[in-house]
């Protein structure tokens, strides 16, 4: 009869062959917030107001337009479709994004459907990078860029926004308060840089970057021949009209070196979807689908159907107040403020974002007893204390950082105020706790 002891032996020496297996590119990189906080949320039955998925319907006609696709006698949409998107969908994307980026997209060499934005940015970073190239990232980023761009043998290069420091001071700033130094942004590109991310509107800070700092951006991607990856996954969702959501692939001499990622997830708010897109020229767009095809080759075509319905859909009323695209911003501003007043009366110094549905939020009033050390960082603790102890899952904002810059947010949490409105009220009744204890 074999022990628990020999088991647990057993399991041990397992791990280690894993481990041994593990290709090296891949070493160092195991760790995922997503699956750490997802599960701990779950495990103790705690308010999700952490991850970036909204809780409630998707648009009214979302629904009907799914049941429509499933009862439509057509046996081929229970089949491969097109390895590069289904044609139904690519024209439907070429016709709503044509106007946005000023010209025609060819839909057949100019759009690739992949399975969500996290494949459409791996592809685009294993097409282009070389061992030894290097991407710059701006920091905080979405926690999948630096895995990313090591797997592919890249080198980061790092440049953090910066709040002002007047702003820190006030009971809340602004996400347009977050910037980049321009001159060490300058210094990181050299003969050696092959790509730059950009994430406007960003996660998860909510800034949305100015004409003025694209326009930067782009003439230092010219001078240097570099290209640009630009995440722009939340892009319907502005709330300042005076900070509209600027395309960086628009400006001049920008789509010849630029890739649009794109996700259907966030425009028709439901992630369960898993479909994101690459716009940019064909030259471009041919080495992501090179790694496509090696890789999904083909993505589900029920769900290409249903979305190149909704877009369908939506062409017919863009210019007018109904559309989904206009709305959702309107939807959600009434529950970034309630949030943000909250977080203030609490004691909580929140960043009020301009576009995305998250708020940042400085805890350092609530965090003393919580300090970064070498095998943890003070934000980690915090949330997992408000998780396992108030039934509060909220996200840690070192995560969005590589490890030498993760000082810069340790005292930062981040929220998702895209709930509906018993979620929200769940989570105010907790941090009001939080404050009278």
């Amino acid at each position: 009869m074999t022990s628990s002891h020999d088991n647990t032996l057993k399991q041990k020496s397992s791990d280690t062959k894993s481990e041994n297996l593990l290709a090296k590119r891949f070493l160092g990189l195991e760790k995922n917030i997503w699956i750490e906080f997802s599960a701990l949320a779950i495990a103790h039955k705690a308010v999700n107001v952490g991850q970036g998925f909204i809780d409630y319907a998707p648009p009214h006609y979302f629904i009907d337009l799914y049941k429509e696709t499933l009862d439509d006698p057509n046996i081929l949409l229970h089949q491969y479709t097109r390895g590069y998107g289904h044609r139904r969908l690519v024209d439907a994307i070429s016709n709503v994004y044509s106007p946005y980026f000023n010209r025609k997209i060819d839909p057949l060499n100019e759009v690739l459907i992949t399975g969500g934005a996290y494949p459409s940015l791996f592809n685009c970073i294993h097409a282009f990078v070389n061992p030894g190239d290097e991407v710059i990232l701006i920091e905080p980023f979405f926690d999948c860029y630096e895995p990313m761009v090591r797997s592919a043998g890249g080198i980061p290069r790092c440049i953090a926004l910066k709040p002002k420091p007047e702003s820190t001071h006030a009971d809340c700033s602004s996400s347009s308060d977050w910037i980049l130094d321009k001159k060490e942004l300058e210094s990181l590109f050299n003969p050696r840089t092959r790509l730059i991310l950009t994430n406007t509107p960003n996660n998860p800070v909510g800034k949305v970057f100015t004409q003025e700092e694209l326009e930067h951006i782009a003439c230092l991607c010219q001078k240097h021949d570099v290209i640009c990856i630009s995440d722009e996954v939340y892009e319907w969702i502005v709330y300042d009209e005076n900070k509209k959501h600027i395309r960086m692939s628009t400006l001049p001499n920008m789509w010849e070196r630029t890739l649009t990622i794109g996700s259907a997830g966030k425009t028709f708010s439901s992630t369960g979807l898993k479909l994101g897109w690459t716009i940019g020229p064909s030259n471009l767009v041919r080495g992501c689908q090179i790694v496509h095809q090696d890789c999904v080759y083909t993505c589900p075509t029920i769900s290409q159907e249903v979305v190149a319905r909704c877009f369908e859909y939506e062409l017919k009323r863009l210019n007018s107040p109904e559309c989904y695209f206009n709305y959702i911003s309107k939807e959600l501003l009434e529950k970034r403020d309630k949030l943000v007043q909250v977080l203030k009366e609490c004691g909580m110094k929140p960043v009020i974002p301009d576009g995305g549905y998250f708020i940042l939020a400085d805890f350092s009033e609530f965090g003393d007893q919580f300090q970064s050390d070498a095998d943890d960082m003070k934000d980690f603790k915090f949330v997992r204390h408000l998780t396992k102890e108030k039934q509060l899952a909220t996200i840690p904002v070192t995560g969005f950082y590589t490890a030498d810059d993760r000082h810069l947010a340790e005292n930062y949490i981040r929220f998702c105020f895209a709930k509906k409105d018993e979620t929200l009220d769940k989570a105010i009744e907790i941090l009001r706790k939080l404050k009278a204890n």
